[in-house]
């Protein structure tokens, strides 16, 4: 089950005048440069910073802003800090792993083919691979040192304003900008108008506040007091914030004096600004699992231009036909973003009118595909999982099911795909139906997640194949659920018949036989020659017999003569031995 998540975001646009975003520019700018300050001084502090650094830091920035200021830009300096250490070790994890398939590749021969058994990669197609390869070998071993050197003595290298931008300052031509266009970008970015929420203050927040009926308030800076239109040094804006999503749960922590946290800030390719309001809930209770696929599942596999679903009861079989969401990711962020909210919404429509309550979908994680040595020549496999929103998909599609009570399963992708179009595809294809490979996955997911296997069993061998109608051949046992592995191995003949004296009305085989050995497991051999009491009869002759069948073999001296000594009175000879 995937939890819900715990935080709310909603956002609303400001019409703002010129006279007020002119205050806005000017307040964003120096607190701007207040949080640039203190995050510099955080990062040479690094790993020896303590409670009292921290204290002198907030003072410091308490006499030329605010209390409530300095409090929010420390505590988004340490939560930038944090998130580049974070990224400091994603990265090392990073390189290691390229670290380690450039060695495991250079070390096979030219042209050596990869061999999944031993675990070997392919060797490098020409000698001029090879020394590119034994190159950035080099470069990423240095360039994970100077990583590591960093991590030991906690140093951070982070650019407020985006890496991004900065570097796209050298490229203004191919990007198409002024310098003008983009020294507005990189001041906007640079900007910092957040306050934290407080509750049991005067609308959940004494910095930033909105009253019910949207009007925005700021408190301003001590250096900026001289711009207050407001008493006690705040600044009223024109503009009025109307909270159209989740405005009335926002209208209820207000109007209790929750904590509500606000952000302002400006979209210059727009030319608008936004101010978001964020605030912690707790989350709702985890439906159990039982519970939640009591009604079966609707199915979704994932793809890069639409939604497989389809509906499985809780007995594991399709119900209905299969949908299909499609959504487009060309263009801009903003229409990407919108075109999966779209796709998600008809989803969880489609959802509650199935019935169900569980959303089964893949927990897809492409961090290992995107890696060159891995997908390096087939370019277009690397761009498509590189543009495909595994992450996005699932924040969305979780925070947009738990609004609609709706919970999320996450299955183990593993074969999905595969085995889903071996088994599924064709049985569920009739003359007016036709199933994809997506919607057969689909199937297979849905099954994963009601703890059914994928694969489905064999037909039973034709009559008179093995004992009567024997087991069918299953590739997972029918008691173990979660569990898909092979059949376990069986010593003797690979067929598919009984073993002998195994069937369900075998019984006791052995009690049959008065040599107490049964006839399918012992086989015939001759006792070793007694010595003759008087009265026998010793068999002479050019040509022995075969004492089992009685057929004169026609060989000279090839064989021992056999004595037969007849049997005493009352007693017959078995078949197990020959005396």
């Amino acid at each position: 089950m995937v939890p819900a998540p715990a935080g709310v975001a909603i956002r609303a646009r400001l019409r703002v005048s010129e006279s007020d975003a002119a205050v806005l520019r000017e307040v964003g700018a120096f607190l701007g440069s207040l949080a640039a300050g203190d995050l510099a001084a955080r990062s040479r502090q690094g790993l020896s910073h303590d409670a009292s650094a921290w204290a002198v830091r907030k003072r410091n920035l308490s006499g030329v802003s605010s209390a409530r200021w300095a409090g929010s830009i420390t505590k988004a300096t340490h939560d930038q800090w944090a998130l580049a250490r974070r990224g400091q070790l994603a990265e090392m994890g990073w390189l290691r792993g390229q670290i380690r398939q450039i060695e495991a590749r250079l070390a096979r021969p030219l042209g050596a083919k990869a061999d999944k058994r031993a675990d070997l990669p392919r060797g490098y197609g020409s000698r001029t691979e090879w020394h590119a390869k034994s190159r950035r070998l080099n470069a990423l071993r240095d360039r994970l040192a100077r990583l590591e050197a960093d991590w030991a003595a906690g140093r951070v290298h982070v650019v407020r304003g985006g890496k991004q931008l900065a570097r796209l300052r050298h490229h203004l031509g191919e990007a198409g900008l002024t310098e003008q266009a983009w020294q507005e970008r990189w001041r906007a970015a640079r900007m910092f108008l957040a306050a934290d929420g407080e509750s049991g203050k005067r609308l959940g927040n004494e910095t930033i506040r909105i009253t019910d009926t949207g009007q925005v308030a700021i408190k301003l800076p001590a250096a900026l007091a001289h711009l207050a239109n407001a008493p006690h040094g705040r600044y009223v804006l024109e503009a009025t914030a109307t909270f159209r999503h989740r405005g009335e749960e926002w209208a209820d922590r207000i109007t209790t004096n929750r904590a509500v946290a606000y952000r302002l800030h400006h979209d210059v390719l727009r030319g608008r600004w936004y101010v978001t309001a964020s605030w912690q809930r707790p989350p709702p209770p985890v439906l159990p699992l039982e519970a939640a696929l009591a009604r079966g599942v609707v199915a979704v596999d994932m793809n890069d231009d639409h939604l497989a679903a389809w509906q499985l009861d809780v007995h594991g079989n399709p119900v209905g036909e299969p949908r299909r969401f499609f959504y487009d990711l060309s263009g801009s962020t903003q229409h990407r973003d919108a075109q999966i909210r779209h796709a998600l919404t008809r989803l969880l429509h489609h959802t509650r009118q199935c019935g169900a309550v569980a959303i089964a979908i893949e927990d897809l994680d492409f961090a290992d595909g995107k890696c060159r040595e891995k997908y390096g020549r087939n370019k277009r496999f690397r761009h498509l999982i590189s543009r495909f929103p595994t992450a996005r998909l699932k924040a969305r599609l979780v925070a947009m099911a738990a609004e609609q009570r709706v919970a999320v399963v996450a299955v183990d992708p593993a074969y999905t795909s595969r085995w889903g179009a071996q088994h599924w595809q064709q049985p569920l294809t009739s003359n007016n139906r036709h199933v994809s490979r997506h919607d057969a996955a689909a199937v297979a997911i849905g099954r994963r997640a009601l703890g059914y296997p994928i694969r489905r069993r064999t037909a039973p061998p034709l009559a008179h194949q093995s004992d009567g109608y024997g087991h069918r051949t299953a590739q997972a046992r029918p008691d173990t659920r979660r569990c898909e592995e092979a059949r376990p191995r069986i010593p003797g003949p690979r067929t598919r018949c009984v073993p002998p004296g195994s069937g369900a009305e075998a019984g006791d085989q052995r009690a049959q036989h008065r040599s107490e050995h049964a006839a399918e497991h012992a086989s015939w051999h001759q006792d070793p020659t007694p010595a003759r009491p008087p009265g026998t009869v010793a068999c002479t002759g050019p040509s022995p017999v075969d004492v089992r069948t009685g057929r004169d073999d026609g060989d000279t001296g090839a064989h021992p003569r056999v004595a037969i000594t007849p049997p005493p009175y009352g007693e017959v000879a078995g078949h197990g031995g020959v005396t």
